[in-house]
């Protein structure tokens, strides 16, 4: 019996036959384990009628499961989306179809048997209350062949053979925009290789600011500009596009892929919130970099708590705003030439109603003196990874603001304006998140090659070629996750939902590509000089800002609920 196994196993081709009407069939059984899963919980966690937060609380595994099994289900869908998109343009290849293939196999195995939340919790769909018979679904014959043969060690190193012969492309597998997106993406992956990456170690080890002349050029690539408006002197692309840019600067170094990020939380806070006067006074000026902004929300005791913040602005006879306590994780504070201050300015408020947005104008700052605006000190906090803009705090005595920089010059409507931003946010990080992964595979993958070990490369062996097939594997699921999301708020339609999920499974594979790619150099990968231990530290703060990995999953869990 064994001998008749081997060569069952043997004849087994590498792609399976009839690719995409089986993955097609697949989705249905996923589809109904997620609503299955869904109203279970949903039963768990309602009470007198209404869904509760208390309840979902006590609950947060199941809960939090439920936000992972949903993101699988949608990679799942737009994976194949894609791939019906590259067979209607003639661009499903081999390599393309064995990508598709191995992220079912392996994403489907994964549902049914625990899906990782991090590498120490994985989510059983027995914790979410689905007994054995509600798996049956998943005893579907499409679910069962490509569970059985869609993730095998032989699809996994023929698609690292053709990796290898692709030596050079910018991408394994086409990425399924369109043409001008790719000019657009071409255009930043030559400069991130000429100007950011051969750099970027060296600033990283140095603890140094990304020089000047770096957000100059950005500039005058219309980096800061991408999506803000025509009429307000920006380019009027579309989210998209920020994506692509993002993900190709990132690719290069995240702090450098990060520095439009600031820009365009600001741009979508004035956009979205501001007055006339305030668009056409602040856009212009964002999107040439004339000005550069920095995000001054989170303080001390807070965390991802915002409704609780306690720093203050008190408005004076003049008109004018004093503001007065502590903020920290402040990216690029320092040179930056405006903060998008969220303060409480109703005193009698204990949540997020008595909050509002100021655009607070500053003194950029120099080595020597780094805040010389008055009413404001700070210090640098040292990090691990993402240096090039610093973190500092900030505390603020006497810190002034004029009453006409009230964003939408209207008091407490700070965070309803704050969360209009989460959407944008959440993609771009999801885009830094697929450069920084699509990093860790550059460097993972060429290491691999040169590394000799035991007389061959060791990319030849079958353990090392499995983890940079799935780097390539999940980073195309990450990516076609988050150019959906992009899509729909290109769209106009809310996405919250779709760019929470990009986030949460962008952030996931980052880390999981740069630990990996880490262990393919073995020791050499824990010295400093190698770059890998950079993306290592970079790749880890992924999980937690905009959006910590567990709140990121309590949104999208409460979204599904509700």
């Amino acid at each position: 019996m064994a001998h008749d196994g081997q060569d069952m196993i043997m004849q087994t081709p590498v792609i399976l036959p009839d690719l995409l009407q089986m993955t097609k069939a697949a989705i249905g059984p996923v589809e109904a384990i997620l609503e299955i899963a869904r109203e279970k919980l949903r039963s768990q966690v309602t009470e007198s009628g209404r869904i509760s937060g208390a309840l979902i609380e006590e609950n947060q595994t199941a809960s939090h499961g439920l936000a992972w099994l949903a993101t699988y289900v949608e990679s799942l869908r737009q994976m194949q989306g894609w791939a019906e998109r590259q067979q209607a343009d003639g661009k499903f290849g081999e390599t393309e179809q064995l990508i598709h293939q191995i992220a079912f196999g392996e994403y489907l195995w994964q549902i049914y048997g625990g899906i990782p939340m991090n590498q120490g919790e994985i989510l059983r769909l027995q914790d979410i209350g689905l007994s054995q018979g509600d798996m049956r679904p998943m005893m579907d014959p499409a679910v069962m062949a490509l569970t059985q043969g869609g993730n095998t060690q032989a699809a996994r190193t023929r698609l690292v053979e053709l990796m290898q012969e692709q030596s050079g492309a910018t991408l394994y597998g086409a990425s399924g925009l369109d043409d001008e997106l790719e000019m657009i993406r071409d255009q930043f992956r030559r400069y991130a290789l000429e100007k950011v990456e051969p750099f970027a170690h060296e600033w990283h080890l140095k603890d140094e600011l990304i020089p000047t002349e770096i957000i100059d050029e950005l500039a005058e690539m219309g980096v800061f500009g991408l999506t803000i408006p025509e009429e307000y002197g920006g380019f009027g692309l579309s989210k998209a596009s920020m994506c692509v840019v993002s993900e190709e600067l990132s690719r290069g170094y995240i702090g450098v892929g990060s520095l439009g990020t600031r820009s365009e939380i600001a741009a979508e806070l004035i956009i979205a919130g501001g007055t006339e006067a305030q668009k056409q006074k602040w856009l212009p000026q964002l999107a040439s970099a004339e000005t550069l902004p920095t995000a001054v929300f989170t303080e001390p005791n807070t965390g991802s708590d915002l409704g609780a913040l306690r720093t203050r602005a008190v408005k004076g006879a003049d008109g004018d705003y004093t503001v007065t306590g502590n903020k920290t994780w402040i990216t690029h504070a320092s040179r930056t030439h405006v903060m998008t201050l969220l303060a409480r300015t109703d005193p009698d408020t204990s949540d997020y109603k008595g909050l509002s947005m100021f655009l607070a104008e500053k003194t950029p700052g120099t080595d020597d003196a780094p805040f010389p605006t008055e009413g404001m000190t700070g210090g640098e906090i040292e990090v691990l990874g993402y240096r090039g803009m610093k973190e500092y705090e900030l505390a603020f005595d006497g810190f002034k603001v004029s009453g006409e920089n009230l964003l939408g010059s209207e008091e407490g409507k700070g965070f309803k304006q704050l969360m209009e931003t989460f959407e944008s946010a959440r993609i771009q990080t999801a885009a830094r998140a697929i450069g920084v992964a699509q990093s860790a595979l550059d460097v993972g993958m060429q290491y691999a090659i040169d590394r000799k070990q035991f007389g061959k490369s060791l990319i030849d062996f079958p353990r090392v070629s499995g983890k940079l097939a799935m780097m390539a594997v999940e980073i195309m699921v990450a990516r076609q996750l988050t150019y959906f999301s992009a899509r729909e708020k290109d769209e106009g339609r809310r996405c919250d939902l779709e760019a929470g999920m990009a986030k949460l499974l962008g952030a996931r594979v980052a880390w999981a590509a740069a630990d990996n790619a880490l262990q393919i150099h073995g020791g050499n990968g824990f010295a400093l000089e190698y770059k890998i231990s950079r993306i290592l530290c970079d790749a880890r703060i992924l999980n937690i800002f905009e959006g910590a990995a567990e709140i990121q999953a309590q949104v999208i869990a409460r979204r599904l609920l509700g």
